[in-house]
Parts: C-alpha cells; sequence; structure tokens
C-alpha cells in the first residue's frame, strides 16, 4: 500500500513542476477534499485548482522519511518530510506532509492533505 500511494505523491509533485498540478488535484481530490497549507491557508477541491492553475512551478522535489499509517484497507495516511524547490537562489521549502487517502470505486482519492513547516536551522 505505501508503494502505491508514495507513486501518487510523486505524480502529485511531478505535476506541480510540470504545471499539471490543477488537473491531477482535481482528478485524485474527493469531492469534499481539502488542503491545509504551511501559511495556514485551508483549501478545499475548487480552491485548490484555481490556486493551482496560477501557481509557479516547482523546479525540483524530493520526499524522504516516508511512513504509513494504514486506517484499513481502504483508507491510510502517508507521512514524509518533503523539501522543493522554485528558483536557484530561494531556500528550499521543507515541511512535513501527510495525506489520507480513501478508495472510492476502487481508485485512491486524496481527503486530506497538510503541510507543517519545518523551521529553518541556523
Amino acid at each position: 500500500m505505501l508503494d502505491v500511494l508514495l507513486d501518487l505523491e510523486h505524480q502529485g509533485w511531478a505535476s506541480l513542476c510540470d504545471s499539471t498540478g490543477a488537473d491531477f488535484y482535481g482528478r485524485i481530490m474527493t469531492d469534499d477534499g481539502v488542503m491545509v497549507l504551511a501559511n495556514g491557508q485551508v483549501f478545499d477541491r475548487q480552491a485548490v485548482i484555481d490556486s493551482l492553475n496560477e501557481a509557479p512551478p516547482w523546479r525540483a522535489y524530493d520526499i524522504a522519511d516516508e511512513r504509513l499509517i494504514a486506517l484499513d484497507g481502504d483508507q491510510a495516511i502517508v507521512l514524509y518530510r518533503g523539501r522543493a524547490y522554485r528558483e536557484e537562489p530561494e531556500p528550499a521549502f521543507v515541511a512535513l506532509m501527510s495525506s489520507v487517502y480513501t478508495r472510492q470505486g476502487g481508485d485512491w482519492r486524496l481527503a486530506l492533505y497538510q503541510q507543517t513547516p519545518v523551521p529553518t536551522q541556523t
């Protein structure tokens, strides 16, 4: 299950890098799904789609320290440390990510995504 859900996370990040995130998250999110972003904003599915149509692409990303919490056969949480980069001089965006998935009609759908920023270490 972890491999399948991590593949979806990678597909999501790849879509944010190639500016197809609005389409990807429009398909994968549940109708009542939400994203809680590092800046404190909470977006419903339509707000995610709208914001991603305007967002600049990420240049690169990586995922580390992956964990799975299987709630049952049709619900699971994926946790990881994500690091993403926009332009060269900008520092990386680093956050702990959690994605709650539910299986609907045989497909995994994203019900909740949350970012918790990791403070910069000096």
